[in-house]
């Protein structure tokens, strides 16, 4: 898949970086032993799922591709494969 830009969209960059936020506060309030802090760094990293996905249906998303587009020069050969007796040559 070279040349592929999965995820490169403003709708996953930002959700992404509003989870990583919620881990790194989550991590903070894990380490201090603060329960409340803990579970609100979990919110924001549900936040961020929300925010991601709000993003994408308003169109900032990748666009979902239309049926089974083969890309040119990726087709697997099946029908050139020789057969085993011409492989093999004593």
């Amino acid at each position: 898949m070279a040349g592929s830009s999965h995820g490169h969209t403003p709708a996953a960059w930002t959700g992404v970086t509003i989870s990583f936020i919620g881990f790194c506060i989550a991590g903070v309030f894990m380490v201090a032993a603060n329960p409340l802090g803990f579970w609100g760094g979990i919110a924001v990293v549900l936040l961020g799922g929300i925010v991601g996905g709000a993003m994408k249906a308003a169109g900032l998303g990748m666009p979902k591709e239309t049926g089974a587009q083969v890309a040119p020069g990726t087709q697997q050969a099946t029908a050139t494969a020789q057969p085993a007796a011409a492989q093999t040559s004593a």
